[in-house]
């Protein structure tokens, strides 16, 4: 499905490159100059945090990690997030926990023709299945076998068994892939318009799965994963892929050691490859506190605290956003003559994101499809990845642009909201952002690639604020990738859209049923 999309993308890209033109070139003549739009520390809502407060919050999650499902990271970074909602004033903060995997890897090496490739395990690899714990090992000798290099192909007749499959990891979906789905577009300053943002992919949706699924099948004895699309580092901590466990064994090589093991193919066509695993069962907690309305009916805030590296964009800054809307919700509350919501508000931060997504489905469960509480959400706002944008240079290395990552916002709401929505991108000046329509994306996919999918899936309105940086899943996520000037203003965009959803009748949040149907405006 991915595949289509990108074929479909590539065949109007001309066409798309002008519309975009158009799209981004009227706003552009009304536009104030960027150093006048809305900074980091506007008057706006004053009572929400500064950048220096957001960056403290980042600071201090960062300063767990690795923030794995499981880890010691992980219960810290859940108890801070459960503390600083007990001092927002949120009512009912506890955890909600379901059984999850946390995946370690040890004793990994390559070796071909003597000579040691520098490589890093693919994470989730060499596991017994999906749902049950797993202690696997290569052996203090390692496994050897001949080499099949497929390049970017695919195995197709390739004979792989008790071989391994050496490939080119693919980044497959563009952000001009997102077009179609393309429903309003703020862009004023003409960020978007060049090759490196409209055809850069993000590290999300990617070849792994297919490659691994058609090796394993044709009985391979592993792969070895060359990022060709990567910047020069092989630390790029993959998610696990729920739908297809790797059973075998991998690793990832950069793509100058990749050019390196095959000029030595000729003559040292076998690899040695040394791999030992661990899998455990461990309880994932997922974050929930309340800011009590007048009714039941609740607008749900959410990220994910979890976190592979350092995770300071993904997903510190998402949790940060969530932090700073309760602080602001809850000193909102402790005023003099406050008056009550009508819809509750439900703040949390989820675990699993990266080792299954076990807690999500749990939640959507309990809150949504079995209604095994008295809340009853009728709209989720969700928040991941303020981010600086990047590149690979032509040496192979990381660069960091001083500005946004281009970033999505997901959403199935009804046209009178849209509407609201878009004025709330452009009153915040959120530029480089596209508005995307949910439910297309939603039924060829089946979700969206964003933390909100699951509670997507199950019905609920959705805005959902996402981006894909080239570093995210790699040890160079660090705090110096965060977009600082960014920080306060998608705060107060989702802080107008709460405060819109809180005025908008329960059964006036979605889309009507012929426009769910269209997926479009």
């Amino acid at each position: 499905m991915n595949r289509s999309i990108l074929s479909r993308a590539r065949s109007t890209r001309t066409a798309a490159v002008a519309a975009l033109s158009v799209a981004v070139a009227l706003p552009a003549l009304a536009m104030p100059s960027e150093a006048t739009s809305t900074g980091p520390e506007s008057p706006k809502r004053p009572g929400l945090a500064s950048t220096d407060e957001f960056m403290n919050t980042i600071r201090d999650i960062v300063g767990f990690a690795p923030r794995t499902t499981g880890s010691v990271g992980g219960r810290r970074t859940a108890n801070y997030v459960a503390d600083r909602f007990r001092r927002a004033g949120l009512e009912d903060v506890h955890f909600e926990t379901a059984t999850s995997y946390k995946w370690t890897a040890r004793d990994s090496s390559l070796v071909v023709g003597g000579e040691a490739i520098d490589s890093f395990p693919i994470s989730h690899s060499l596991i017994n299945d999906a749902t049950t714990p797993s202690a696997r090992t290569l052996g203090p000798q390692g496994q050897t076998g001949e080499i099949v290099d497929i390049g970017s192909g695919t195995i197709g007749t390739s004979d792989v068994k008790g071989k391994w499959v050496l490939f080119d990891l693919k980044f497959e979906l563009p952000l001009i892939a997102m077009l179609p789905f393309t429903n309003f577009l703020w862009d004023p300053y003409l960020r978007l318009i060049n090759p490196s943002k409209l055809f850069g992919a993000n590290p999300y949706v990617t070849s792994q799965t297919k490659i691994v699924d058609e090796a394993q099948q044709a009985g391979a004895l592993g792969v070895i994963g060359v990022l060709s699309d990567y910047f020069d580092s092989n630390r790029y901590h993959n998610e696990y892929h729920r739908r297809s466990p790797m059973t075998a064994p991998g690793v990832w090589i950069t793509k100058k050691e990749g050019a390196r093991l095959r000029s030595l193919l000729p003559s040292a066509p076998k690899a040695t490859m040394k791999l030992t695993t661990e899998r455990k069962a461990v309880t994932a907690r997922t974050v929930v506190g309340f800011l009590p309305g007048t009714t039941k009916d609740t607008v749900m805030v959410q990220s994910h605290h979890d976190s592979q590296g350092p995770g300071a964009v993904e997903d510190a800054t998402g949790t940060s956003e969530v932090i700073a809307l309760a602080d602001y919700y809850g000193a909102e509350a402790k005023k003099p003559g406050y008056k009550k919501r009508q819809k509750t508000m439900m703040f949390t931060t989820f675990d699993t994101h990266f080792t299954g997504y076990q807690q999500h489905q749990a939640f959507v469960k309990k809150y949504i499809t079995d209604q095994e509480t008295p809340y009853r959400i009728v709209a989720n706002a969700t928040i991941e990845h303020v981010g600086k944008h990047a590149t690979v240079s032509q040496d192979g290395s990381l660069k960091v642009r001083d500005e946004h990552e281009p970033r999505g916002i997901f959403e199935n709401l009804s046209l009178a909201l849209k509407i609201k929505l878009d004025s709330a991108i452009v009153r915040n000046n959120l530029h480089t952002t596209a508005v995307l329509n949910s439910t297309l994306p939603s039924a060829l996919l089946g979700g969206i690639p964003t933390d909100a999918s699951f509670v997507l899936q199950a019905g609920v309105p959705t805005i959902s604020l996402i981006a894909g940086p080239l570093y995210m899943y790699d040890d160079a996520d660090t705090i110096d990738k965060i977009d600082q000037s960014q920080l306060r203003p998608v705060a107060t965009f989702f802080a107008d859209m709460l405060d819109a959803l809180e005025k908008t009748p329960a059964d006036r949040i979605g889309q009507s049923s012929l426009l769910s149907r269209l997926g479009t405006r």
